[in-house]
Protein backbone atom coordinates (compact mmCIF):
# COMPACT_ATOMS: atom_id res chain seq x y z
CA UNK A 1 0.00 0.00 0.00
CA UNK A 2 1.03 3.56 -0.87
CA UNK A 3 0.07 6.68 0.43
CA UNK A 4 0.16 9.56 -1.81
CA UNK A 5 0.58 13.65 -0.83
CA UNK A 6 -0.49 15.89 -3.81
CA UNK A 7 -0.43 19.19 -3.80
CA UNK A 8 -2.22 20.66 -6.51
CA UNK A 9 -3.51 24.76 -7.50
CA UNK A 10 -6.56 25.67 -5.38
CA UNK A 11 -8.26 26.48 -8.96
CA UNK A 12 -7.93 22.51 -9.96
CA UNK A 13 -8.65 21.22 -6.70
CA UNK A 14 -12.31 20.69 -7.41
CA UNK A 15 -12.24 19.15 -10.49
CA UNK A 16 -9.00 16.90 -9.21
CA UNK A 17 -11.09 15.77 -6.16
CA UNK A 18 -13.93 15.10 -8.59
CA UNK A 19 -12.16 12.63 -10.60
CA UNK A 20 -10.65 11.13 -7.89
CA UNK A 21 -13.86 10.18 -6.02
CA UNK A 22 -15.06 8.92 -9.31
CA UNK A 23 -12.61 6.53 -9.93
CA UNK A 24 -13.06 5.00 -6.88
CA UNK A 25 -10.31 6.54 -4.68
CA UNK A 26 -11.36 7.86 -1.29
CA UNK A 27 -9.65 11.33 -0.41
CA UNK A 28 -8.73 13.54 2.45
CA UNK A 29 -8.85 17.24 1.26
CA UNK A 30 -6.44 19.55 2.87
CA UNK A 31 -6.63 24.05 1.95
CA UNK A 32 -2.73 24.95 2.64
CA UNK A 33 -0.81 27.55 1.01
CA UNK A 34 2.59 28.01 -0.98
CA UNK A 35 5.61 29.53 -0.10
CA UNK A 36 6.95 32.03 -2.38
CA UNK A 37 3.60 33.53 -3.96
CA UNK A 38 1.28 32.83 -0.99
CA UNK A 39 -1.08 31.30 -3.37
CA UNK A 40 -3.60 28.55 -1.69
CA UNK A 41 -3.53 25.04 -2.48
CA UNK A 42 -5.46 21.77 -1.72
CA UNK A 43 -3.56 18.93 -0.56
CA UNK A 44 -4.79 15.45 -1.61
CA UNK A 45 -4.30 12.67 0.70
CA UNK A 46 -4.50 9.51 -0.53
CA UNK A 47 -4.21 5.24 1.11
CA UNK A 48 -3.98 3.70 -2.46
CA UNK A 49 -3.02 -0.31 -3.22
CA UNK A 50 0.22 -0.59 -5.22
CA UNK A 51 -1.88 -1.60 -8.43
CA UNK A 52 -3.75 1.84 -8.46
CA UNK A 53 -0.79 3.93 -7.78
CA UNK A 54 -0.93 5.12 -11.57
CA UNK A 55 -4.58 5.50 -12.21
CA UNK A 56 -4.59 7.91 -9.34
CA UNK A 57 -1.19 9.81 -10.29
CA UNK A 58 -2.60 10.05 -14.16
CA UNK A 59 -5.95 11.49 -12.70
CA UNK A 60 -3.84 14.32 -10.74
CA UNK A 61 -1.04 14.85 -13.88
CA UNK A 62 -4.32 15.23 -16.33
CA UNK A 63 -6.43 17.92 -14.29
CA UNK A 64 -3.72 19.95 -12.79
CA UNK A 65 -2.41 22.28 -15.37
CA UNK A 66 0.05 24.84 -15.58
CA UNK A 67 -0.38 28.58 -15.22
CA UNK A 68 1.88 31.80 -15.34
CA UNK A 69 1.14 34.33 -13.02
CA UNK A 70 2.94 37.87 -12.50
CA UNK A 71 3.56 38.17 -9.46
CA UNK A 72 2.26 41.43 -7.67
CA UNK A 73 4.79 44.16 -6.37
CA UNK A 74 4.38 43.63 -2.72
CA UNK A 75 5.63 39.72 -2.81
CA UNK A 76 8.56 40.30 -5.83
CA UNK A 77 9.92 43.61 -3.29
CA UNK A 78 9.37 41.81 0.29
CA UNK A 79 10.99 38.73 -1.58
CA UNK A 80 14.41 39.82 -3.20
CA UNK A 81 17.79 41.19 -1.69
CA UNK A 82 17.14 44.55 -3.63
CA UNK A 83 13.34 45.20 -3.05
CA UNK A 84 13.30 46.03 -6.57
CA UNK A 85 9.59 46.97 -8.16
CA UNK A 86 9.29 45.13 -10.62
CA UNK A 87 6.89 42.51 -11.38
CA UNK A 88 8.13 39.05 -12.55
CA UNK A 89 6.04 35.61 -14.34
CA UNK A 90 6.00 32.66 -12.49
CA UNK A 91 5.14 29.35 -13.50
CA UNK A 92 2.04 28.06 -11.35
CA UNK A 93 -0.06 24.90 -10.88
CA UNK A 94 0.67 21.52 -12.41
CA UNK A 95 1.10 19.31 -9.28
CA UNK A 96 3.09 18.13 -6.55
CA UNK A 97 3.42 14.70 -6.10
CA UNK A 98 4.67 12.66 -3.32
CA UNK A 99 3.98 8.53 -2.80
CA UNK A 100 5.23 6.72 0.46
CA UNK A 101 5.21 3.05 1.21
CA UNK A 102 3.05 2.13 3.78
CA UNK A 103 4.41 -0.45 6.51
CA UNK A 104 0.39 -0.90 8.25
CA UNK A 105 -3.01 0.75 7.73
CA UNK A 106 -6.45 0.21 9.48
CA UNK A 107 -9.40 1.65 8.81
CA UNK A 108 -11.41 1.88 11.92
Amino acid sequence: MKMIFAVVNNDDGAVVNAQLIKAGFHVTKLASTGGFLKKGNTTFILGVEDEKVDGAVDIIKRYSKKRTYTTPLDVVSSATLGGAMTPIEVTVGGATIFIMNIEHFESI
